[in-house]
């Protein structure tokens, strides 16, 4: 048998190498991949299933399931955890059973003003907006605060005139009314003896028959509406985002936790990325979402635990009310709110979608 000769075995031995190198590489590529996940929530609140009618619960989880497929094929194309999180909020925003964007109540004034925040985990950077009011998607517009402007918050006419700037969709005050949210704010109104304003410019006419419409719900099930998404990408990278029309019948251009960095929003890579929806003077004083966070960066708690020790233990303690939603980069998903109920939903790439109401869901 004819010998091989030095030169053609080395160059075996090198394809042999090269070829067990590759295997090692697509193995370790395959190691690295992260599993996309999302958590969102849509308010909290005194929601029972006593207060809510069946059809009005198949809307509201409807409702959440068609964010979360939003935000789910963002990230199973390979999307980043920003784009799945503005993709779903703008769905969010525009369904009017929660209270964002269309379909968020209504100041005391009969102005609809919208709050919003976005973080992005990998480098910190953040943007938020507060007191919107001509912009259709107020998520997207902190997301161009953060990412087109030297700023961090822009609050009011600014706000809007950054959005315009930045050519992001513009509409009529009155694009953000509901029938419902109007007569909430009616009905908060006359309790208070305050002053009704004048129904706003291009709104529908009355109901011809003069009676309220049907409330879904009991008038205290949004009392801390907000929407929220926080969402992992196979990068490894998390992300949190937050929008809210804030209190019904606010006074005085009152701004809650949702916008506030820290508060009621906050992501980064180094422990975890929250939304909050509550009562929005707790959530800041006790900056809810970073201690969250800094509990899994520096006391190395498990997210869920994390959550429940500001939920359930500090906000209570405080007589606060409300819940967040948490996600890390290794894929811990968790909830937490003191509330009866809770709109949210969560899903984890190759799992099942669970999506809960009621307290007694899991």
């Amino acid at each position: 048998m004819k010998q091989l000769s030095h030169s053609v075995i080395a160059g075996m031995v090198a394809i042999a190498a090269l070829g067990l190198l590759s295997s090692v590489s697509r193995a370790q590529s395959e190691q690295s991949r992260h599993k996309w996940a999302i958590v969102m929530h849509g308010g909290a609140g005194v929601i029972e299933r006593s207060s809510m009618s069946p059809k009005a619960e198949a809307e509201y989880r409807a409702g959440l399931k068609q964010a979360l497929d939003a935000a789910a094929a963002v990230l199973d194309k390979g999307g980043s955890s920003l784009d799945a999180v503005e993709a779903a909020i703008n769905i969010l925003e525009d369904d009017p059973h929660f209270n964002a964007g269309r379909g968020a109540v209504f100041a005391a004034d009969g102005t609809n003003q919208l709050d919003a925040a976005i973080m992005d985990g990998k480098t910190m950077t953040a943007g938020a907006v507060a007191d919107v009011q001509r912009t259709r998607h107020p998520i997207s517009l902190a997301r161009a605060v953060m990412e087109k402007s030297p700023h961090v918050f822009l609050i009011g006419e600014g706000a809007d005139a950054f959005a315009a700037h930045e050519k992001l969709e513009q509409v009529p005050r009155s694009f953000f009314f509901t029938e419902r949210r109007w007569q909430e704010l009616v009905r908060d109104l006359t309790k208070e003896g305050q002053p009704i304003p004048l129904r706003p410019e291009g709104a529908p006419a009355p109901p011809a028959h003069g009676k309220p419409v049907a409330f879904y719900e009991t008038p205290d099930a949004h009392k801390w509406g907000t929407v929220g998404v926080v969402a992992l990408d196979r990068n490894g990278n998390i992300a949190a985002g937050t929008s809210t029309g804030g209190l019904s019948a606010k006074r005085w251009n009152r701004v809650g936790d949702s916008p506030v960095i820290g508060a009621g929003t906050y992501a980064s890579n180094q422990s975890c990325a929250v939304s909050g929806t509550g009562t929005g003077e707790y959530f800041i004083r006790l900056t809810v979402a970073r201690t969250i966070c800094a509990l899994v960066q520096y006391k190395g708690m498990p997210l869920q635990a994390a959550a429940d020790e500001v939920i359930q233990k500090q906000l209570t303690a405080m007589h606060g009310d409300g819940g967040i939603i948490a996600l890390t980069p290794d894929g811990q998903m968790a909830w937490s709110f003191n509330t009866p109920g809770m709109f949210r939903a969560k899903l984890a790439e190759g799992g099942t979608v669970q999506i809960g109401i009621y307290r007694d869901e899991p």
